[in-house]
């Protein structure tokens, strides 16, 4: 990457690497981890230390352990509206993805912007991808016509990991139903957790993948809920636990921190919606106001996305989600000096960090490849803040008229 000619203020060229040494002065990556909550590091503490039994085992110790497991996994089957046997308990969302995809029986169907655990499952199954909308939903229509008896599951996620966008899936499971009545429908709800009400929202799935550490979780702990009746062959051979789905030794603490944060985030998804989604606003309306030619991605249109009069119409995301591109524009050199700056964002997913491709999400959506290297993904969460958004809409401006100049 060729260092970036400096303005007239003689800022310097954009240099190719330097560690940033100063404080993190805003966090708008929450899509691809968020901070652990307090409420799931003291829950998780005990199973840390003096409960640290297997839960496998028969002894107080393992007998304790096995209480707080299926206390964790009552409390997790009421947050996600299905019985405590439905939950099977997993290292995380690439591992609920897997088991969905890779335990089905029949040819596996996904739509084209699904989160890499899946669209590569599917693809290892040799399976295949239905296209979407220029908003980033489904084609119902493209859908349908690709059913039939030979189709086992189709996997379409509830949000997008990338740019937000929600996916109609009742309309999804009726089609399905319809034209290919013996498949399964699983949903990767991982990034919908804490902005919907997923226990209504996934109902139509048979399969649905949640991970910790997207709504204030440990690392490498999610759960895949398996409907009653849904079958499902396990991709890992072991042990019996998890009714042989999914054998190995439990990880309790990070259960039971899982559960724990799953709660706090269900119980106060109603205020963070509209607290958070009020900040995402003011982050999208001012970058519009102050970055010429940046634009929104999956926005309503006719919205006035790109500078125009008016808020764009941004009910089709979830509301943590604020993706935008700026074309002419390098997206690596644009994170870097955010970075520099203090902001914490991303080019996309967290497990396509390096990639030198351009978002598959993107590009399925229509947007010109040129335009996809220019994209940042700004995600908010729980502990976002309006002097976070300040600091953004503060640095941004500066960053963009930098690589510009």
């Amino acid at each position: 990457m060729a260092p970036v000619p400096a303005p007239a203020s003689g800022s310097g060229p954009v240099p190719r690497r330097a560690p940033y040494a100063g404080p993190v002065q805003a966090y708008l990556d929450h899509a691809a981890t968020t901070p652990l909550r307090p409420e799931a590091l003291a829950a998780m503490l005990p199973y840390l230390t003096e409960h640290f039994g297997n839960p496998s085992g028969s002894h107080r110790l393992a007998r304790r352990a096995r209480v707080a497991l299926d206390e964790a996994r009552q409390e997790i089957a009421d947050c996600l509206g299905c019985e405590p046997g439905e939950v099977v308990c997993t290292s995380g969302g690439t591992e609920s993805d897997n088991l969905a995809v890779l335990g089905a029986r029949g040819a596996v169907l996904c739509s084209a912007v699904e989160h890499h655990a899946v669209r590569n499952a599917c693809a290892a199954a040799g399976g295949a991808t239905v296209g979407v909308l220029p908003s980033g939903t489904i084609d119902l229509d493209a859908l349908a016509a690709a059913l039939g008896p030979h189709v086992g599951l189709v996997s379409v996620m509830l949000a997008n990991n990338e740019v937000g966008t929600v996916q109609p899936l009742a309309e999804v499971a009726a089609v399905v139903r319809a034209g290919a009545p013996q498949a399964l429908v699983h949903t990767d709800a991982v990034a919908a957790v804490g902005w919907l009400d997923v226990a209504a929202a996934a109902a139509p799935a048979d399969l649905v993948s949640v991970s910790a550490h997207k709504f204030g979780g440990p690392k490498g702990v999610g759960a895949l809920v398996v409907r009653d009746g849904t079958p499902l062959s396990a991709v890992l051979h072991g042990g019996a636990q998890e009714r042989g789905r999914r054998p190995g030794t439990h990880d309790v603490a990070g259960v039971v921190g899982m559960a724990a944060a799953l709660r706090v985030a269900t119980e106060r998804r109603t205020g963070e919606v509209e607290r958070v989604g009020a900040l995402r606003d003011r982050l999208a309306d001012g970058l519009r106001a102050a970055v010429p030619g940046l634009r929104e991605t999956g926005v309503g249109p006719g919205s006035g996305a790109g500078g125009g009069a008016g808020s764009p119409d941004r009910s089709a995301k979830v509301a943590a989600s604020c993706h935008v591109h700026v074309p002419g524009v390098e997206q690596e050199e644009l994170l870097l000096l955010l970075d520099q700056a203090g902001v914490c964002a991303s080019g996309g997913a967290a497990c396509a960090s390096g990639a030198l491709e351009p978002s598959h999400v993107l590009a399925a959506m229509g947007l010109d490849p040129a335009v996809a290297r220019s994209a940042v993904r700004f995600s908010l969460g729980y502990t976002s803040t309006a002097a976070e958004v300040d600091h953004v809409l503060g640095v941004m401006p500066k960053v963009v008229d930098r690589l510009r100049a």
